[in-house]
């Protein structure tokens, strides 16, 4: 009996049906960025003071410039490699006294500067910073500064969740509707965290967010792929990935269009309800329904998409009828992903990659957001480099399979970031060029680990694998915010000798899956072509 296969290439594997789905659901790999990502925006840390009532005035009245008034009045300035003390702390004085000299004011308490008492600032802090974060609205930083890191793992917390709970539920109940009821979550819960009046309820928003949207970036990855053809499938999933790096060259200017983090994030979220559209747009996974034993919904969708095409559907493909065990709907479950010796190391193999390159992606953006310079053409122009890295998997993937290029892109990425990590900041430019070969290298990692996790399951629990597998992606993303954050504290290079010690100590036992078709049925407690 015909495949889905052997008919998209009667009616077209990537023609004018297919285009424009890609070009669909990509708006949802675009947006999805802001989410993923955009801490580095909406929790910039600016340079800070500590609040000291009465400096104000004191300045005003001595005519002091911005510099003189901080060699004045801040503690531990010069300091090198330590800011706690010029951030956090204050000198435990009363700057209203109107006898304070404008030449030495401290000389007032004490011919010795250093045996001036230290304090909190208790009176909150002063931003230089034109605009506002959440760090700068909810003061993260000192004691709190723990909060900037739980707010960018909380998120991968509710990746995790929502990675075991929706993959299920997408592979059960299908992929559409699930994509329409975690665009809806998003959109609502991104609108409420822009509204929210305190930490505490921007959490749990942020929280919800995470629960949906990367179980939505990821029903839209399943549905381009299954929606073409084997010679496009490849191709199509790596462009689908590479609108994610468009996403991240937008986000950069509307950053800094809006530098006041509320605008920012109320701006990102509302292009989600717009994408509610695509309950007229996008019709169910034909592949799914027919794993579902549906196959008069999946021949009535497979004649839309020759229509649309303008192609003709031959007669003798105008039935389908389920592949050998026909008469049994196909239920998924977790056991399905470990249950014989292949499926269990693909899903094991899977995991431990999907962790790794989340951690070094995620963590050299944070990184480079701690850099200092400007935060929004680091960014922009970071984000540059994925495109060669998608140009690279293109033209060797099917060339010279999957595991090499895997291999060797998680090599350079774990090199590049011990190397940078010892360079002298003299060597500026040299620097800067290890590092785009750092992000290609993991870009290229990344993009690989979630092509591969989609050819290697069978339709029936094809969701749910990605989901699981890329679950671990989660849990990296839920240590790595305190891993850098925590880490640059110590020595700021710190954080890039941890990630070259993640990817260059491993082992290249990745499986090969060159062309592959997408596997709809299992056979006798096995699964077919597994």
């Amino acid at each position: 009996m015909p495949t889905v296969d052997d008919i998209l290439e009667h009616i077209g594997e990537f023609n004018l049906f297919q285009k424009q789905t890609f070009f669909i659901l990509s708006l949802l790999s675009v947006t999805f960025t802001s989410i993923y990502v955009g801490i580095v925006f909406l929790g910039f840390t600016p340079d800070h003071r500590c609040l000291n009532p009465g400096v104000s005035e004191l300045s005003k009245r001595c005519g002091w410039s911005l510099e003189e008034e901080l060699n004045y009045t801040v503690p531990g300035l010069g300091i090198t490699g330590d800011t706690f003390i010029s951030q956090c702390r204050r000198f435990d004085v009363d700057w209203n006294q109107t006898a304070l000299s404008c030449t030495d004011p401290l000389a007032n308490f004490t011919s010795n500067k250093s045996h001036i008492p230290l304090t909190t600032c208790q009176y909150g802090w002063v931003y230089d910073t034109p605009g506002s974060s959440i760090v700068t609205e909810f003061n993260l930083v000192c004691a709190d500064a723990w909060k900037l890191d739980l707010f960018q793992s909380i998120v991968n917390v509710g990746f995790f969740i929502g990675s075991m709970g929706i993959g299920y539920i997408a592979d059960r109940f299908g992929r559409k509707l699930c994509l329409l009821i975690t665009i809806f979550i998003t959109a609502v819960s991104g609108v409420l965290m822009a509204l929210s009046p305190s930490y505490t309820w921007m959490l749990i928003f942020r929280f919800i967010q995470g629960l949906v949207s990367k179980s939505g970036w990821l029903i839209a990855y399943i549905l381009i792929t299954e929606f073409v053809g084997l010679k496009y499938r490849r191709t199509v999933g790596i462009c689908f990935q590479m609108t994610f790096t468009i996403g991240l060259l937008i986000l950069a200017g509307v950053a800094y269009a809006l530098p006041f983090w509320r605008w920012l994030q109320l701006t990102v979220s509302l292009p989600y309800f717009c994408f509610l559209l695509y309950y007229w747009c996008l019709p169910e996974s034909p592949r799914w329904l027919i794993s579902q034993n549906k196959n008069a919904k999946a021949m009535k969708i497979i004649k839309h998409i020759a229509r649309k095409n303008q192609k003709s559907l031959p007669t003798s493909l105008q039935s389908l009828k389920p592949d050998e065990e026909a008469s049994e709907k196909m239920n998924p479950s977790f056991l399905d992903l470990v249950r014989t010796p292949q499926i269990r190391k693909h899903t094991l193999i899977l995991m431990y990659n999907w962790f790794t390159s989340s951690v070094l992606y995620q963590g050299l953006i944070m990184h480079m957001g701690l850099a200092g310079g400007n935060i929004y053409l680091d960014f922009f122009y970071s984000a540059l480099v994925e495109f060669p890295a998608a140009f690279i998997i293109i033209f060797t993937i099917d060339r010279i399979g999957r595991r090499y290029p895997w291999a060797a892109s998680n090599m350079v990425a774990g090199a590049a970031c011990l190397i940078s990590a010892f360079l002298p900041n003299d060597l500026m430019w040299l620097k800067v060029t290890v590092a785009c070969l750092g992000r290609m290298g993991i870009t290229m990692a990344y993009e690989m680990v979630c092509l591969v996790n989609a050819e290697l399951y069978p339709t029936f629990i094809r969701n749910l694998g990605v989901m699981v597998c890329s679950s671990m992606c989660d849990i990296g993303g839920i240590v790595t915010p305190f891993l850098v954050y925590r880490l640059t504290d110590i020595w700021h290079e710190l954080p890039l000798v941890v990630f070259d010690k993640e990817k260059v100590k491993r082992k290249s036992f990745t499986s090969k899956s060159r062309n592959q078709k997408l596997h709809i049925t299992k056979k006798k407690g096995n699964y077919s072509q597994l």
